[in-house]
């Protein structure tokens, strides 16, 4: 599980986002916040998203080279 950057509360790592919906409503409001999600679902199901994570181990080890 991933958290979110807003709260710290643990969200699914499948999630399009990295913050918890209540977070997400209170920064940009009910509308906004679905628009976002519902945008970035599209670009993902239409491989136009772009979202790698980084392997931690990976990251430190280049750092190290």
């Amino acid at each position: 599980m991933k958290k979110c950057i807003y709260c710290g509360v643990e969200i699914p790592d499948e999630s399009i986002v990295d913050f918890c919906e209540n977070c997400g409503k209170k920064v940009w409001g009910e509308k906004m916040y679905n628009t976002i999600v519902m945008n970035m679902n599209n670009a993902r199901n239409n491989g136009d998203l772009c979202h790698n994570r980084t392997d931690e181990s990976e990251y430190s080890s280049n750092l190290n080279n």
